[in-house]
């Protein structure tokens, strides 16, 4: 299937979209980027996706040369010119062009790409079955360092890291923890635990991603009277919740049914967690901004 892409105000195809060979995203990881779901010709929390990485560049000083308005019409164009009715797009920003680490010396023209894809983050047996979680030795980098509500590109080389962990000894995901040893999140989700009809799910404090999934299924839980907690949360307290499930962009909800051969609960998907993916499917299918 040939794809378009928004490349710097052109739409281009894919095979013909190409970026500086000093531009500071590839070079450096210097940049920052979101991922949306487009479902049923509506884009799934557009607005807050755009303010996130608008919010994000200017954490890093990066200049965006256009309005939210038009990115957020640049990204509209992309899924309408693509003929998408449901996919996964990816926004991307880097700072500009120019070789070393100086912004002072580079030309600061960010590259702004917008595509879309097919993304399946997990086969569909693990969403009927749910994963299986091992705890990773790599750890998420201190707010001290880099604040963790900064959605940026460089960040995820730890996030690569972990999931390569996970994947040597055959795990669905692996769980990674902060400095201090408390959970964080997974490599590209966020963790939810539920312990006596209960919600628990780190606070951003814990270096964790503010995901936009985990706001979502936060504000259905509280619609279905299900008591929510940001709350510090330790191995103990995932190896005896009642259930745990992941939430992410890409990978929607998803159970979480062992940590580290540990049965979590049943060892199956539990039914809190089922009645949570069906209330976020549903509203995926029947809020969105029209494309």
């Amino acid at each position: 299937m040939r794809r378009f892409v928004n490349l710097n105000g052109q739409m281009v195809s894919s095979a013909e979209a190409k970026i500086d060979l000093y531009d500071h995203g590839f070079l450096y990881g210097d940049g920052v980027f979101e991922g949306i779901r487009a479902y049923n010709g509506r884009i799934f929390k557009l607005q807050e996706h755009v303010d996130r990485l608008y919010h994000s560049a200017r954490a890093l000083m990066i200049h965006i040369p256009i309005s939210k308005e038009e990115m957020t019409e640049r990204i509209k164009a992309v899924v309408r010119e693509n003929g998408e009715t449901n996919c996964y797009i990816r926004v991307t920003v880097s700072r500009g062009v120019g070789l070393g680490l100086d912004p002072r010396h580079i030309r600061h023209e960010p590259t702004i790409a917008i595509s879309t894809a097919d993304l399946a983050l997990y086969p569909p047996d693990m969403y009927e079955n749910g994963l299986h979680v091992v705890t990773v030795s790599t750890r998420v980098p201190p707010a001290q360092s880099l604040d963790p509500r900064i959605k940026s590109l460089g960040r995820y080389i730890n996030n690569i890291l972990a999931k390569m962990e996970a994947n040597r000894v055959g795990a669905g995901e692996g769980l990674m923890l902060n400095i201090e040893g408390y959970v964080a999140e997974a490599t590209g989700d966020n963790i939810f635990v539920i312990k006596h009809g209960v919600l628990h799910t780190p606070p951003p404090s814990a270096g964790i991603l503010a995901g936009i999934t985990r706001a979502t299924v936060m504000m259905l839980a509280e619609e279905m009277d299900i008591p929510v907690r940001e709350t510090m949360l330790t191995l103990y307290d995932v190896y005896t919740a009642d259930e745990a499930f992941l939430t992410g962009t890409a990978a929607e909800v998803i159970p979480m049914v062992t940590l580290d051969d540990r049965p979590i609960g049943t060892g199956k998907p539990g039914e809190m967690t089922h009645r949570i993916i069906a209330a976020f499917r549903e509203h995926t299918q029947s809020s969105g901004t029209p494309v």
